[in-house]
């Protein structure tokens, strides 16, 4: 395994683990369903698993489209004599811009996807960081609205790696961050699952999940920086 690969590795590791244990509907909802509704360890695992590769399924999606660009852009006979360089700056522009929307949406508070607890039940709906009243358009989660909500809210951040990987034209790279990615992701949510459901606390997330997009820019952005002028 080159360094660039487990650069971009170690990348797509700390994005999904930082992604996954900062975000509470990442976990809570399955322990307090599991324990309103007396559901089996196993059963509760399960539903965990199936969400997780719901999740990962539509970032997957997103980031063979990266791997379909890139593949494309190295068949142009011209961009193979510069492939190495502008693969790179790419990778740090798109780190850098994602820097900036992370700051700019923390500091618009813009609305965001939400998890409540009311007695046994758990219910979704849109929030702004800090308000105190709860909407009224609230849907009651099940499993199956569970499941939908992990499809439809890929992760972005992995897009640009494997769109670098693309310009490589090296599956190899592709199958191992895909690989990382599904694993960091699965496991963490697992972990904090299993943690809430016998009793453990957690840290508190809420601010740290406000500012996800920049703690993943700045992965982004620290990843490209020694590849273009450290030669990772």
């Amino acid at each position: 395994m080159n360094s660039t690969l487990i650069v971009l590795a170690l990348t797509a590791a700390s994005i999904s683990i930082i992604h996954t244990a900062a975000g509470p509907d990442h976990y809570l909802p399955f322990i307090v369903l599991s324990r309103s509704r007396k559901w089996t360890m196993g059963r509760t695992v399960l539903l965990t698993i199936v969400c997780g590769f719901a999740h990962i399924f539509s970032s997957v999606l997103l980031g063979l489209a990266g791997v379909y660009l890139g593949w494309h852009l190295n068949k142009i006979s011209w961009f193979q004599d510069i492939r190495g360089d502008l693969s790179g700056w790419a990778l740090l522009l798109f780190g850098v811009g994602y820097l900036l929307f992370g700051l700019r949406h923390a500091y618009l508070n813009r609305p965001h996807k939400h998890f409540d607890v009311m007695s046994d039940e758990v219910y979704v709906y849109e929030h702004r960081h800090g308000e105190a009243v709860m909407p009224g358009n609230r849907v009651k989660v099940t499993p199956l609205v569970l499941f939908v909500i992990f499809v439809m809210g890929p992760s972005e951040p992995l897009v640009p790696l494997l769109f670098f990987s693309g310009t490589n034209r090296s599956m190899a790279e592709v199958a191992v961050l895909i690989g990382v990615f599904t694993a960091c992701t699965v496991l963490t949510m697992l972990f904090m699952v299993l943690l809430g459901c016998y009793g453990y606390g957690f840290l508190r997330t809420e601010r740290l999940e406000r500012y996800i997009h920049v703690v993943s820019g700045v992965a982004i952005t620290f990843c490209a920086t020694g590849m273009v002028f450290l030669g990772w």
